[in-house]
């Protein structure tokens, strides 16, 4: 993790820490053609977290809450299939000539990440005078915190989050759907007058709503016998 210079003096005099919880900031991602594999492509995503943590201090009695940036980087490769044609629109200006090549027109990538769960949290010594970050942390994040990150303390945290994540990759394609006309109803809907009692009468009694379905139901027994 990476905290502002006040954040990190706590850090360094912590004697433990514990995970309160972790949001997920943003997700960049980033996609080039897998070589000698048509059609494959390779998405490199950075997460970024953020994360609050109870800093334990031997001075004070009670935790300190404090936030830091975490990062993680992880790469798929998926199918996406080939795009041989240019793609223009009319929201391009006339100064912005677009440089995309019959060959090379790429689809775009997409990630959805469900809420972080926090499993774990640790200081750790860093032999090296500072941890190196796996890549650079954009101003905007930076902002979240109030402002600039130290990088060159001897002490870091390690956190382990648990994510669950699905990766798209996304084309545009032609379909044929059947469209039909304006459908104008021409029947017009009669009110009932009937008594609101004699309506409940024709209802029939739930009865499967006051009996919980047995075992031979919901088909509990096959997959039973299936996973044995």
């Amino acid at each position: 993790m990476y905290f502002t210079p006040d954040k990190r003096e706590l850090i360094d005099h912590a004697s433990n820490v514990r995970l309160r919880g972790a949001d997920v900031i943003t997700v960049y991602l980033n996609l080039e053609p897998v070589p000698f594999n048509k059609g494959f492509y390779s998405i490199d995503m950075t997460f970024f977290f953020n994360v609050v943590l109870d800093v334990f201090c031997p001075a004070n009695p009670s935790p300190v809450i404090v936030a830091g940036i975490s990062i993680f980087s992880k790469r798929v490769i998926l199918y996406g299939s080939e795009g041989n044609v240019k793609i223009f629109s009319s929201d391009a200006t006339q100064d912005d000539l677009d440089q995309t090549n019959g060959g090379d027109v790429l689809p775009k990538a997409t990630c959805q990440v469900a809420q972080p769960i926090g499993l774990a949290a640790r200081i750790c010594e860093c032999p090296n005078h500072g941890c190196d970050t796996c890549c650079r942390i954009p101003d905007c994040i930076c902002r979240r915190l109030g402002g600039e990150l130290d990088f060159g303390s001897n002490r870091a945290v390690y956190v382990t989050l648990g994510i669950f994540t699905i990766v798209q990759i996304v084309r545009n394609v032609q379909l044929l759907i059947p469209a039909y006309d304006f459908c104008i109803p021409e029947k017009e809907c009669v009110t009932t007058s009937d008594d609101p009692c004699s309506v409940f009468r024709r209802i029939e009694f739930p009865t499967d709503e006051f009996f919980p379905p047995k075992i031979s139901d919901c088909g509990c027994n096959d997959r039973g016998h299936r996973d044995r």
